[in-house]
């Protein structure tokens, strides 16, 4: 008997750990192929989608899909079996009241079709309303610093209960649905009993069964409940798991970037010279935010970006890196039409400031490394003495091996944006962008990164984009953007003869 207790269990701790050990490789799998996919999607994917609802995918629904793999899929086929077995056993003492059983136990089904079909359906608002909860609370804590300066507390806290109590309320009744199965099942079984007992009764006092018989019938009948009812629940779950599928599987199955799979080479020894040609674009095909826009921005000039709040700066840039590719006309990187270029080979030739630093969580040398991770410590050392930004690091506790994210505030945000820069440099492109790049510096600092900037733009073609235009008043072209298109450009004192838009800014920002 000891023996057989020891294998017994034995048995089902290793059909447990294979059904979890299944479960984990399921979802490890699941989120591979989505992180994987989140690289090859298209721009405009993430500027449709909320991080929150993101990030919901990669745990919410994977986590849910693993739970019934990992756990119901064994019970379900065991209880199968079971259900198979005791029906077998069934026919065998009586055919005709197995199928009397049978027609009542149909009635199960029916309900757990319909419940089913129902727990689907609310369970596909509660992951909804859970994403919305994920999607606020991220933007509680990522803006935190500015919600507290407006004094804004009270208005995060209320869009957050707002969005538990929806979260709760559909939780709430999933659960009330879900939970229903059992009651529900465990009446039909016992109503199957019940009729099952009288019937044995009629056929045994009749001498169509014998006692024992009618018995063990109706013993068989009681231990198909408990299967039945699993499996009921079980079904359930995964119809509630579909929907976590169907959520993975929508981004699974969305249209990847397109871009060449090998390096063309098109941009070897590149000088840096940039056209635009009729290029029209638009977020969206049926509306264009840009039409017909021309300019040519020769190698290593320096190419300034002005005009108001969504006149299309950003989006200039954005297509000049292939972020997104132009509905109408092409650009020319030095007579190259980057459209026939891989998007990796044409990157490689920028060097990007971003408005918004942005710094991963390592070291202050991995992260100027970023774009050169075979760089030596002597050239990291070099990037960050060019960017001014190599006495402050070496105040830092460990100095170049100091741990550091863009949260954690090792660094004040100048600093986060020299660093950026010494990222920049490393990797010698030979074109830059600055995008707002000096906005989040103090006026000592910025002069300092002016300068440093001024030098290392000798010899390579830049783009800069500012509101302030102190900082491009010796560009060599300035585009003068409205709407999306680009109403005037030439050089600082062309475009002030001109007395137009870029004169009317120029003389409102220094009569202040």
């Amino acid at each position: 008997m000891g023996v057989i207790a020891v294998l017994i269990f034995a048995l089902n701790y290793l059909q447990e750990y294979i059904s979890a050990i299944l479960g984990e490789q399921v979802a490890q799998s699941l989120r591979i192929k989505l992180s994987k996919k989140f690289t090859k999607l298209p721009m405009n994917f993430f500027d449709t989608n909320q991080v929150g609802d993101i990030l919901s995918k990669l745990t919410t629904d994977i986590e849910k899909v693993a739970e019934v793999i990992g756990t119901s899929f064994t019970r379900f086929v065991y209880s199968f079996l079971i259900i198979i077995l005791v029906i077998f056993m069934l026919f065998n003492i009586n055919a005709k009241l197995t199928l009397i059983v049978l027609a009542i136990l149909l009635i199960s089904v029916v309900v757990t079709y319909y419940v089913s079909n129902l727990t689907q359906k609310i369970f596909s608002r509660d992951v909804t309303s859970l994403s919305e909860l994920s999607s606020i609370t991220e933007e509680a804590l990522t803006g935190n610093l500015v919600i507290q300066s407006y004094n804004k507390q009270k208005d995060i806290i209320d869009a957050l209960d707002k969005s538990i109590e929806k979260q709760y309320s559909a939780a709430k009744t999933l659960e009330f649905t879900v939970f229903s199965i059992y009651p529900s099942i465990r009446f039909i079984t016992q109503i199957a009993f019940v009729i099952s007992a009288v019937i044995s009764a009629v056929l045994v006092i009749n001498g169509h069964l014998t006692l024992g018989l009618a018995q063990a019938f109706l013993q068989y009948v009681t231990q198909i409940s408990d299967p039945v009812t699993t499996a009921a629940y079980i079904i359930n779950s995964l119809q509630n798991a579909l929907v976590s599928v169907e959520r993975i599987y929508d981004i699974l199955e969305l249209p990847e970037e397109v871009d060449l799979t090998e390096d063309t080479h098109l941009l070897d020894n590149t000088k840096g010279q940039i056209v635009f040609e009729n290029v029209s674009f638009g977020y969206t095909k049926d509306k264009l935010l840009m039409k017909n826009v021309n300019f040519t921005a020769k190698a290593e000039q320096m190419v300034a970006i002005v005009g108001p709040t969504g006149a299309g700066k950003t989006t200039l840039i954005n297509l000049l890196m292939r972020f997104y590719d132009v509905n109408g006309g092409r650009i020319l990187f030095d007579g190259v039409d980057i459209s026939k270029v891989s998007r990796k080979e044409l990157r490689a030739n920028f060097g990007m400031v971003l408005q918004d630093t942005w710094l991963f969580k390592g070291t202050i040398a991995e992260n100027i490394a970023y774009g050169k991770p075979d760089a030596t410590h002597e050239e990291i050392i070099e990037a960050a003495k060019l960017a001014k930004c190599d006495s402050f690091i070496r105040k830092l506790p460990q100095g170049y091996n100091t741990i550091i994210t863009s949260e954690n505030g090792m660094v004040s945000q100048g600093e986060q944006q020299l660093l950026t820069i010494a990222r920049t440099i490393l990797p010698n492109p030979k074109i830059m962008i600055l995008d707002e790049a000096t906005s989040s510096i103090d006026t000592k600092t910025e002069k300092d990164i002016q300068a440093v900037i001024s030098e290392l733009m000798k010899g390579r073609t830049s783009f800069v984009i500012a509101h302030r235009l102190s900082t491009i008043k010796n560009a060599d072209l300035i585009l003068v953007m409205k709407d999306g298109d680009i109403v005037e450009q030439g050089n600082h004192d062309e475009l002030m003869k001109v007395d137009g838009i870029y004169a009317n800014l120029y003389n409102t920002q220094f009569n202040q």
